[in-house]
């Protein structure tokens, strides 16, 4: 069973953190209709939703994958980059406590879960303007206890490593080789986005399947002509915060 833990939208999200695009109006209504429409793919495709507590006065709080990096045998809980998120994080913390034993980023550190790529025993972390290299050297200091390996890695344009490379199978990666460098993932085979869709790839691997934003067809095109059972999910609201699909769950 893979449980889910997500959030509902927050009224407030008008208010985001934004870092790499100009703000936009949201319509709230329809980003918890999409969120709403989210946690129902998720079930689909064979989780169980836990919803944690309600932040409305906290705008990015929906976007609960930047709260945790979890992994099989620890919960690294986080210290995100935008002091404004920090309070998101003790609720996580308390969600995760029955699961899995925690470890926490402590300042000077700094780490959002968006940023972490798990392959293997290897934990790509990106070097960004939400995750500084003492979060880094921290994550690696839990991890390493387990057999882990952690590679930073410098991404550019983009607000997050999984903003610009997620995995959507077991050795293939979806990747926008104009935000981060391709090659420090030899080994995977690659998708590359379509050029006229930078934003294309944040997908949601889960089992076989594939949660995928409708907005992007060329790059979903790709996905599935690799042969991936894509499941589309509407996200044009979430995406005027910088959110994406990976963003809105944490899975255990």
């Amino acid at each position: 069973m893979t449980i889910a833990f997500t959030r509902s939208v927050a009224p407030t999200i008008v208010d985001c953190e934004l870092t790499h695009l100009n703000r936009e109006p949201i319509d709230f209504a329809r980003a918890a209709e999409q969120h709403g429409l989210y946690e129902r793919e998720l079930i689909a495709v064979g989780c169980v939703i836990q919803r944690l507590p309600d932040l409305p006065e906290l705008p990015d709080s929906v976007f609960v994958e930047d709260t945790a990096v979890v992994l099989p045998e620890i919960a690294i809980v986080a210290r995100p980059g935008a002091a404004s998120r920090r309070p998101e994080v003790d609720s996580v913390a308390d969600a995760l406590r029955p699961h899995r034993p925690l470890k926490f980023i402590e300042p000077p550190g700094t780490l959002d879960g968006g940023d972490a790529l798990v392959i293997g025993s290897t934990i790509y972390v990106g070097e960004s303007a939400r995750t500084n290299s003492e979060g880094i050297r921290q994550l690696g200091d839990f991890a390493s206890a387990y057999g882990y390996s952690v590679r930073p890695v410098k991404v550019s344009r983009c607000l997050h490593l999984k903003s610009a490379v997620t995995r959507v199978s077991e050795d293939l990666i979806l990747v926008n080789s104009a935000w981060v460098d391709s090659s420090f993932f030899k080994g995977m085979h690659q998708i590359e986005v379509h050029p006229s869709e930078p934003f294309g790839a944040n997908a949601l691997w889960i089992g076989e399947n594939v949660i995928y934003p409708a907005s992007y067809e060329k790059t979903r095109a790709r996905l599935e002509e690799a042969g991936l059972k894509v499941q589309l999910v509407e996200t044009d609201e979430l995406q005027k915060a910088e959110g994406g699909v990976t963003c809105c769950s944490i899975l255990i």
